[in-house]
């Protein structure tokens, strides 16, 4: 499955890529039933990569919404999944927050600190994902974004102090085995399982991860 893309210079999309990106986006919308849409790609330029949207300093490079529209583009269907990606292989995956899950995304150093600790604390968890830019994305249920805030003042932080984002309604992340640039590729910490098909309140998972992230937060403020 390759694909010619790029004005001034084609570039085949490799075909192992493009057909772990169709395969996996299937699976999602299939396997999991989330909703999933087709995001900008990389393409070629003078043996360098470059965002399929044109911009130079784009800040994420190939992974994020190609359409201001988005959101009405996004689909639940694995035969749709299948189309879309047939007709751009290399397209990223992204997947919409505050629909069938929202996510805690924190850096990646708080993530594995607060990980440890909940496998110690038997908690149940939700698929996890790392980006290259040295993030992680905690699963949880669908509006407890909306719940962080008031959660993490109760906890005894200010919401603005520590590095901890919530996703949810109108927000989307990017999927295995989405690359972003030349960093390298989303991957699972954390892989959607049988096991982990019914994703964690919000609740149980703010303390840990609000606590490394003000672990991490003092730590800087120290330096």
């Amino acid at each position: 499955m390759e694909e010619t893309i790029g004005v001034t210079e084609t570039a085949p999309i490799p075909k192992q890529r493009g057909e772990q990106l169709l395969d996996s986006a299937v699976r999602y919308a299939e396997e999991r039933h989330w909703d999933v849409f087709p995001g900008t790609w990389l393409e070629a330029d003078e043996g360098r990569e470059r965002c399929s949207c044109g911009t130079a300093d784009c800040p994420a490079p190939g992974a994020h919404a190609a359409k201001p529209d988005w959101a009405t583009q996004a689909t639940g269907s694995a035969v749709v999944a299948r189309r879309l990606w047939s007709k751009q292989p290399g397209a990223s995956i992204l997947l919409p927050t505050g629909r069938t899950f929202d996510a805690l995304d924190v850096p990646e150093s708080a993530g594995f600190l607060a990980l440890a600790r909940m496998e110690r604390m038997e908690l149940t968890l939700g698929p996890v994902t790392c980006t290259p830019d040295r993030r992680m994305l905690f699963f949880v249920l669908p509006g407890g974004a909306a719940k962080v805030a008031d959660l993490v003042r109760k906890l005894g932080w200010s919401p603005s102090a520590i590095d901890l984002i919530a996703r949810g309604e109108g927000d989307y992340l990017a999927a295995p085995p989405t690359r972003i640039g030349g960093h390298g590729a989303v991957q699972w910490a954390r892989r959607p399982t049988p096991a982990n098909r019914w994703l964690p309140d919000v609740e149980e998972l703010i303390s840990p991860l609000a606590y490394a992230c003000g672990r991490e937060a003092a730590a800087a403020r120290g330096r």
